[in-house]
């Protein structure tokens, strides 16, 4: 299978900015807590924690195989400096009940030599080489729609967001084809089953981007949720995971750990 560009202009929406140019960025996290008391500062020290050992090193299964659980669990003990920020700032406060509820963005800054010096003893490393951005060419059916995701228009708006924000948790930059550029080439969701790996490059860097990531999301009834296909060639090899009966935000992050897992040189995607 073949797609032809021509000489179609390139349109492209960058939705994260390369910001693992910038090492020191990976070693902070955002998690969302309940007030500012310290027992929900230490529930945010340790999924700021999670986040930062798979943004450095580039492994998620650091923390599926229970390799990272003690570093996670002395979280406090990594962290150089953290900050609130109100969810609702501006909004007034209307009762004491309030004044404990409301939702702090907490910003955690943790210390890169002992992070590093914990990730040694897990048996990874920092992943500090250039991070490659991804064209995401992702095709979608459910029972009423059925179309490729692209960077601008309505079709697609929660998706989009929700893919920012994955990009952003892991920190790999991520594009996505315009409208017109998924014309030009014809693409579909059925046509993305089954893609010419040097076609879809060639629509990446047409996009802004590196390489490839293309998949299907297809929500199904029996699994009460999405099912979720990706492939990535990287370095001559192809790739190939799933994931099923989720959410889309959790198949989009799903999505950029596997490409992670490849680019770090860590191995195989998790299904």
């Amino acid at each position: 299978m073949r797609w032809v560009l021509g000489g179609l202009l390139c349109a492209f929406a960058a939705l994260s900015p390369a910001a693992a140019s910038d090492a020191d960025t990976l070693y902070r996290a955002v998690a969302i807590v309940t007030g500012t008391g310290e027992e929900n500062r230490q529930i945010g020290f340790r999924l700021c924690m999670e986040d930062v050992i798979v943004r450095v090193s580039g492994d998620y299964r650091l923390i599926t195989s229970g390799k990272a659980a003690g570093a996670v669990n002395e979280a406090a003990g990594f962290v150089d400096k953290f900050k609130y920020r109100d969810r609702l700032e501006g909004i007034p406060v209307h009762d004491e009940q309030g004044t404990h509820d409301r939702p702090h963005d907490l910003t955690v800054d943790f210390n890169r030599a002992k992070l590093d010096a914990a990730l040694a003893e897990m048996g990874s490393r920092p992943w500090l080489d250039p991070r490659p951005r991804l064209t995401v060419i992702l095709g979608v059916k459910n029972a009423t729609s059925d179309f490729v995701l692209t960077a601008e228009g309505e079709q697609g708006f929660y998706m989009r967001d929700s893919f920012a924000a994955a990009s952003d948790k892991i920190a790999i930059p991520i594009a996505l084809p315009s409208r017109a550029l998924v014309d030009r080439a014809g693409l579909t969701t059925s046509r993305l089953s089954e893609p010419d790996p040097a076609a879809l490059d060639e629509i990446a860097r047409a996009a802004g981007g590196d390489k490839a990531l293309a998949g299907t999301l297809i929500w199904s009834d029996e699994a009460l949720g999405w099912t979720a296909e990706w492939r990535l060639d990287f370095q001559g090899k192809p790739y190939r995971w799933r994931i099923a009966g989720v959410s889309f935000d959790d198949a989009f992050r799903n999505a950029l750990r596997g490409a992670a897992q490849v680019f770090s040189g860590n191995g195989e995607p998790q299904s």
